[in-house]
């Protein structure tokens, strides 16, 4: 055994601030489920003070979850670290995450305030939230444009203060990878706290610029001991570091030294979870988990990897959970294999009239294609029910090819009332809309339409995304279907559903 680097994952906290991909408790607790089944060491559950729904989730994930720490997150002021504590309660290992911006830009004009006090302000948060936990992390926001000189001064003194834990932020994803490295190892020399083992740096870079994963092995090799991540790197803006970026990168360069508690072989899993939560898909070519991640096109490579698979992978895609010989559904699998193979992804279905339901929908997909395969089932299981919804789709016929104008008729059934319309589009998806406004007379936009082929057959399942502006708002919308069309007018009825009127 190596060295050993620690975990800290921030899917549910930094990931889930992206626009459109808020989870509710019950999603919230499934990731985080899996995430204990990751092996990774600190779960931010959240920032418990910014909303009811943060603080309720910190709490259930406390609950839900055994050997993770349960972390929460909270700005330098002691009313935000009371809400921290309480939510933390049923929490068996528990950290309060504090902090704040240290950078001049920050201080100056976020704060309207000065260094030394700063400096004050900053240890006071972390003597107080010491007085309910032992584990306190402390947050430089904005480090990575903060000048080292300053900022071993702000960590020097968090650390004597007792914060165990001191997070270097590249909050906006400027720095270069030897300059945020340079970072890391200034403040190893020039703090004896961090020298002693006392505390321990943590890198959390931004992707802004792309040096996200880049940065953080640099700060990694310069001496920090945890690294803050998040699966698929989601978050806000470009993202955040991604978590099967980093784990692998140790995995296949052994040489480094350092281990992570990573069980590599659930990676693929939580990252398609992830993705059918929230809704995000994942791009084809991002590195360990999209789906060309090890496909092979070119003659050359083919070639090379049909008499060696060493010659173009590095990875056995069995090392991420990608496994060859992964049970395939089909019409005639039993319930059993279904909840299992959902066990397997993740998510444990233990109301039975909930199996029954999801079990119809997978015979209704299976008699339409051939096999159904792990993301066909995280789409079904993830898919938002529509079944409490008042507008709900009854029918749609669309007609349509080459050289003729697309027609589409549609049914709807608004709160048990039968509406009908038809219109003529551009495409059968415009005709299909177009009816549906019809009988929807709101004034609403389409500002962004994103469809994604799951696998790679004719008969694949399509997810469509959607977000729909009215009123000033915008509002996100999820279908899927093996028709395209459909799940694109279903994804335009799920932000309707969600309007404010």
């Amino acid at each position: 055994m190596g060295e050993r680097l620690f975990i800290f994952d921030t899917t549910l906290r930094d990931g889930e601030q992206v626009p459109g991909c808020q989870l509710n408790t019950v999603e919230k607790i499934q990731v985080a489920k899996q995430l204990e089944q990751l092996g990774v060491d600190v779960i931010e559950a959240g920032f418990p003070i910014s909303s009811p729904g943060d603080f309720n989730s910190v709490i259930e994930i406390s609950k839900a979850v055994t050997w993770p720490t349960v972390c929460a997150l909270t700005r330098a002021v002691e009313k935000d670290i009371d809400v921290a504590v309480d939510s933390l309660r049923y929490a068996k290992r528990k950290r309060i995450h504090t902090g704040i911006g240290t950078s001049d830009s920050h201080i100056k004009y976020k704060f309207n305030s000065d260094r030394e006090e700063i400096i004050e302000r900053a240890v006071a948060a972390v003597t107080y939230a010491k007085k309910f936990v032992e584990d306190v992390e402390f947050y430089a926001e904005d480090a990575g444009r903060t000048d080292n000189e300053y900022l071993a001064r702000v960590i020097e003194a968090v650390v004597k203060a007792g914060a165990t834990v001191c997070n270097i932020p590249d909050t906006t994803g400027y720095c270069l990878p030897q300059e945020y490295g340079e970072k890391i190892k200034y403040l190893m020399e020039h703090i004896d706290g961090l020298s002693s083992g006392k505390a321990i740096l943590s890198t959390h870079c931004h992707n802004d610029l792309g040096m996200a994963t880049a940065n953080t092995m640099s700060g990694i090799l310069n001496g920090a001991r945890q690294a803050e991540v998040t699966i698929n790197g989601i978050g806000e803006r470009a993202g955040n570091t991604s978590l099967e970026e980093i784990a692998m990168i140790l995995k296949c360069h052994k040489h480094i030294g350092i281990d992570t508690n990573v069980n590599t072989t659930k990676i693929y899993p939580a990252s398609r979870m992830v993705s059918s939560l929230m809704n995000m898909p994942v791009q084809p070519n991002k590195a360990v988990v999209g789906r060309n991640a090890f496909a092979h096109s070119s003659g050359i490579h083919q070639d090379g990897v049909l008499k060696n698979v060493g010659t173009y992978e590095i990875m056995n895609p069995k090392d991420v959970g990608l496994d060859d010989n992964s049970i395939v559904l089909t019409a005639r699998s039993g319930r059993a294999a279904l909840k299992y193979r959902l066990e397997v992804l993740g998510v444990a279905v233990n109301d039975e009239k909930k199996v029954e339901k999801l079990y119809q929908k997978f015979l209704a997909l299976a008699d339409r294609k051939k096999e159904v395969n792990d993301d066909d089932i995280l789409t079904l299981a993830g898919a938002d029910s529509a079944d409490n919804h008042a507008v709900k789709l009854d029918f749609l016929q669309v007609t349509t090819g080459m050289g003729v104008k697309s027609v589409a008729s549609i049914g709807l059934d608004i709160s048990g009332q039968k509406f009908e319309a038809a219109a003529t589009g551009n495409g059968p998806v415009d005709a299909a809309i177009k009816a549906l406004k019809k009988i929807i007379m709101k004034q609403m936009t389409l500002k962004e339409f994103t469809i994604q082929a799951i696998s790679k057959g004719s008969d694949d399942v399509g997810k469509v995304h959607m977000q729909v502006e009215y009123n000033g708002s915008v509002y996100y919308g999820f279908g899927a279907n093996t028709d395209i069309v459909t799940a694109s007018v279903e994804a335009y009825i799920e932000c309707i559903n969600k309007f404010k009127n």
